[in-house]
């Protein structure tokens, strides 16, 4: 041997043992142990070898399938756990290494995997005087297509300053914190900017574009126009409990359509019709039972008999009880013209009338539907005060 280490205190790799070692049984007992540290290697194992994935799958034109890179990692993991080996993910040195010398099928794989095999059974010692400079430097070397991602943003400032923040982000942790600890916090800032995008949606009111059926927004586009009548209404973002509240006041703001105040409005008018209702009743309540009473009297004789009193007694009494429901059949016909309570339209709820008949909501950007945004459709639907009629046209594969 070449003795780097003991005459010049070179770091070479040193001991690498040989042969495979025989399959044990794993003990039981560590599995509480180890559970935290294993779901934390198993994650930050399959996030390197999707991202690779995805990587070279962009540079060579192929798809990655994720479920079955999964499943593949998962049983290598477990055959491997028997024979004490190290948790299986993807190198990515020596991916590079594959790639930068023109391995793109599996062939290289599988040739890789043959001379690490010889390494370990026969050629494992020949390596041990090998330094570590030069591992090192094969590395960087193979390294420079990864770190040459740097370029990239730029033209993430470009196309999605979102997509920088999140790369920024992980760049950032993944490199003051531990890599499990660094992947956990892009996660969670990732999904934290999905929520607050919701928070930030882009609605407008939808115009045709001349001598097209392509609709758009009519800030944005000079030559599209809104159809006379018809107002519609888009949203970019899908409706849910965090930005009910928001859809319902741009819709008010936009369309002039405030279902809200309708519906309190129209409750408080309701309310008044049953109280004039009330009133009328009583007032014709005496009426009818002086008209009955005389009614009764003129049709006794000097021959009636006790029995015929009883009977037109009976009578009266069932004339005491119509005057409610011809009450209510003369306000519904509209014959009480001074007491009738009014119909609930825009002028009577003292609101003005607006320029179209006919609302559509374009929700073509719901992915999703909780309860709150469907209370807020129900509000917007079912409240038919103005005499608009609102459409919900299926924009989506499948109904909301």
């Amino acid at each position: 041997m070449v003795g780097l280490k003991q005459r010049f205190g070179v770091d070479v790799v040193g001991n690498i043992p040989a042969g495979l070692v025989p399959p044990v049984t794993p003990n039981p007992q560590l599995f509480i142990k180890l559970v935290g540290n294993a779901f934390a290697i198993a994650v930050v194992g399959f996030a390197i070898a999707i991202s690779l994935g995805k990587i070279f799958a962009l540079r060579h034109g192929y798809r990655v399938d994720s479920n079955q890179e999964l499943v593949a990692f998962g049983l290598n993991n477990l055959i491997g756990g028997i024979f004490q080996y190290f948790p299986v993910s993807c190198s990515m040195s020596w991916s590079l290494v594959q790639e930068s010398t023109g391995g793109n099928t599996q062939v290289a794989g599988a040739v890789s995997s043959l001379f690490i095999l010889l390494i370990i059974l026969k050629l494992g010692e020949l390596l041990q005087d090998l330094p570590r400079a030069v591992l090192a430097a094969t590395i960087i070397v193979n390294l420079k297509g990864m770190l040459m991602q740097f370029s990239d943003i730029c033209s993430l400032w470009k196309a999605n300053r979102v997509d920088l923040l999140i790369w920024l982000v992980t760049f950032v942790a993944t490199i003051l914190l531990k890599l499990d600890l660094g992947l956990a916090v892009a996660v969670g800032f990732s999904l934290l900017l999905v929520v607050v995008q919701t928070q930030l949606p882009h609605y407008s009111v939808l115009g045709q574009v001349s001598d097209t059926d392509i609709y758009r927004d009519v800030a944005e586009y000079s030559d599209a126009r809104e159809v006379p009548g018809v107002k519609v209404f888009r949203s970019s973002v899908t409706i849910y409990f965090a930005n009910a509240e928001l859809y319902s006041d741009t819709l008010k703001q936009r369309c002039g359509v405030d279902a809200d105040h309708l519906i309190s409005q129209k409750k408080k008018l309701l309310k008044k019709q049953e109280l004039k209702l009330k009133h009328l009743q009583k007032d014709k309540l005496p009426q009818e039972q002086a008209t009955s009473s005389r009614d009764n009297s003129l049709s006794v004789n000097v021959n009636t008999s006790l029995g015929d009193i009883k009977s037109n007694d009976v009578e009266g009494f069932k004339t005491k009880a119509r005057p409610e429901n011809e009450l209510e059949e003369v306000v519904a016909s509209g014959q009480e013209d001074v007491n009738a309570p009014d119909v609930p339209t825009l002028k009577a709820l003292g609101l003005p009338q607006l320029d179209f008949h006919s609302l559509i909501l374009d929700l073509g950007a719901l992915s999703f539907v909780d309860t709150v945004c469907i209370k807020s459709l129900k509000n917007i639907l079912g409240d038919r005060s103005g005499g608009v009629h609102c459409i919900l046209p299926q924009s989506c594969g499948h109904p909301a």
